[in-house]
This record gives C-alpha cells, sequence and structure tokens, in this order.
C-alpha cells in the first residue's frame, strides 16, 4: 500500500517490512555480541514496542529474560507532556542489566521516566535500544546504546506504533503526509 487511511489522516508508506526486520536484526545481533555472558533482562515498552520486541527477542540467541511495563504520555499525535506509569515490573533489578527496548524516542520524555524506574531499582546497567529515533527531536542526555535508524520528526504508525489505538498491526511503517 502507497498510503493508508486513519480516522481522516492520511499516511505515506515509508519503511517496508523487510527494511523492518533488518534493522531490528542488526541492533539484536549487535547487542548480543557486546553482552556475551550475561543474561540481560529485557523491559519492552507496551503498546508500541510490543512487534518490536518480539521480533528482537527471536533474533537475540543468547539466555535472556523479559518483562514489560506501560507508560502512556501520548493523545493523538501529540505527546500529552504528562506520563503516566500503567504498568510497572515485579522483577528485582539489583545488580542486573537492564535492557529497555523503545519503539520510537522524540522529545526523550517517557524515556527519561523509564531510566528512572530502572537505576532507583539498583540495575547494574541500564542500556536503551530504539527501533527509530527522531531527527531533531530528542531532547534528553540520556544515551540510546542502539538505534535502529533515524528517521524525520513526523509521526509514524505500523509495526506496533498507532494513531489513536490503530495501525498497530500493520507489518510496514507509514508516515503522517505532511499538510500542505
Amino acid at each position: 500500500m502507497k498510503s493508508i487511511e486513519l480516522l481522516g489522516k492520511t499516511f505515506e508508506h515509508y519503511l517496508g517490512e523487510s527494511e523492518i526486520q533488518s534493522l531490528v536484526q542488526g541492533v539484536a545481533r549487535g547487542l548480543q555480541s557486546e553482552l556475551q555472558g550475561e543474561t540481560p533482562l529485557f523491559i519492552g515498552v507496551l503498546n508500541g514496542a510490543i512487534m518490536f520486541f518480539a521480533d528482537f527477542i527471536r533474533y537475540y540467541e543468547s539466555a535472556c529474560e523479559i518483562s514489560f511495563v506501560r507508560l502512556a504520555s501520548y493523545e493523538g499525535v501529540k505527546s500529552k507532556g504528562e506520563i503516566k506509569t500503567l504498568l510497572d515490573i515485579d522483577e528485582d533489578l539489583t545488580n542486573r542489566t537492564v535492557v529497555i527496548l523503545e519503539d520510537v524516542v522524540d522529545s526523550g520524555k517517557t524515556l527519561q521516566r523509564i531510566w528512572e524506574l530502572f537505576t532507583d531499582r539498583g540495575a547494574k546497567s541500564v542500556r536503551v535500544i530504539a527501533l527509530f529515533v527522531k531527527s531533531g527531536a530528542y531532547e534528553g542526555t540520556l544515551p540510546i546504546s542502539r538505534i535502529g535508524r533515524v528517521i524525520p520528526n513526523r509521526f509514524v504508525v505500523g509495526y506496533g506504533l498507532d494513531y489513536n489505538g490503530l495501525g498497530r498491526n500493520l507489518r510496514a511503517i507509514y508516515q503522517l503526509r505532511e499538510e500542505m
């Protein structure tokens, strides 16, 4: 599909399924070589990272554990600025290597909140892996260990990412058409 329409907004095709899988495989295998001999705890950020998380885990072929956290910061295509924790983890993080798997990083406010949640619990190290980082949007100072791709600062849907709950099931990534 060249474009799709969701709730009156048009999104244009940006990345296909094979391109996405290549990015995910690259970050998973790269991290696997860095973490040899460790059993990291991978934490997926729901709901957006669900597809990325599932594929990443399949490409990561060493011992690991998984968990999920859910935060909310978006309403429509705009960040609300306020971040709520809707689902937290139960695992003891003391002296653990924690790897946060995030779908897309834009301002970095959600990422900062997640970082604080885990570093305050005694983790040995906390790393962030992002499938996408929006160009020019990241205002944070936290290091992002691995990035699948830097993308334009436009709203995206597909592959777990949504617009008001729709579009998560799309196999490709679509960008919001720029209004003329």
